[in-house]
């Protein structure tokens, strides 16, 4: 696998997603919508948990990271398309589409991992509270997070450097909104079979082991709670969990559908509404479905504005 003159010296066209008539511009100004939402919720979230100590704990810690990941992952994606689509310029260099598919890669093979530790830290608190203390220590925490960075960035390397590798010498239209890996070699004209294969193989491991340990986590979780005495209390457990597993089906379906599906079976179309999902949609709804809800979130939010309206 060679670097081409052309591929040195040629830009990728990104399609996009939006045309200008009435009803995409609409949508355009819905997702711009969305990705403000999500932009300050998750801002928001991570401020809140930083400031305030009644929040250091390892459960809200690694909700602080989920927040950041989801908003550093609308970050790589919607600007550029906004960008894009305002300005009637479709192009994108291969250094930006490299740095694209670094950060895109690495933040989804970090969050798969994370919210597979997410699962684990509810498991212990509902099984075995009594040692959660030490079972989810600081130490071990912080450990769960660093390893979903660098495991998430290690896989962003690898595709990154070995997608860009690849030699583009037809079309150099990206029918994406952003430069997606899957799309990305379907316009190479050297054989990618055994990368793909790769790519098949890192999802199983970043996907289909992160849904093994979440399905197994909140299996124990949904038992214990039907043992519970209280009525309120196995309704609230249920509802949790069952807000929570939305969106791990949400997230990992939607992935699973992009990257485990034969080059065959694709459809630009398809890929680029599934792609919505997981990366305009699920970092969206990660802060209200996973903290705005918490009653401890709530009022240490009802603090910091008192704690603001005090300080004028």
């Amino acid at each position: 696998m060679a670097w081409t003159n052309k591929t040195f010296n040629s830009d990728f066209i990104l399609l996009g997603i939006f045309s200008h008539s009435p009803t995409h511009t609409f949508l355009f100004m819905l997702v711009l919508s969305i990705f403000a939402v999500t932009f300050v919720g998750n801002s928001a979230m991570v401020l809140l948990i930083y400031m305030d100590t009644r929040l250091h704990t390892s459960m809200y810690f690694l909700l602080s990271q989920l927040s950041l990941m989801d908003l550093m992952l609308i970050c790589t994606t919607v600007p550029k398309m906004a960008f894009n689509y305002l300005s009637g310029r479709k192009s994108i260099s291969l250094a930006g589409c490299g740095t694209q598919i670094f950060f895109y890669v690495s933040l989804l093979g970090a969050e798969c991992f994370l919210l597979a530790a997410m699962s684990y830290d509810r498991y212990i608190a509902v099984c075995h509270p009594l040692r959660y203390p030490v079972l989810m220590s600081q130490k071990i925490c912080s450990l769960m997070a660093a390893s979903s960075w660098i495991l998430g960035s290690f896989d962003g390397i690898i595709e990154g450097a070995v997608a860009l590798s690849f030699s583009y010498c037809g079309s150099r239209e990206i029918p994406h909104f952003f430069c997606d890996v899957p799309t990305l070699l379907s316009l190479s004209c050297t054989d990618t079979l055994l990368f793909e294969r790769m790519i098949f193989i890192c999802c199983i491991i970043m996907l289909l082991f992160p849904v093994a340990v979440i399905i197994a986590s909140y299996t124990h979780v949904i038992l214990a709670v039907i043992h519970m005495g209280s009525g309120e209390s196995r309704r609230k457990a249920f509802t949790t969990c069952s807000s929570h597993l939305m969106v791990v089906a949400m997230y990992y379906g939607a992935a699973m559908f992009i990257y485990m599906r034969p080059s065959s079976d694709r459809s630009p179309t398809q890929d680029k509404m599934v792609s919505i999902f997981y990366t305009i949609l699920t970092p969206m709804l990660n802060p209200l479905i996973y903290s705005f809800r918490n009653k401890e979130v709530g009022r240490a939010f009802m603090t910091l504005v008192g704690n603001c309206k005090s300080a004028k």
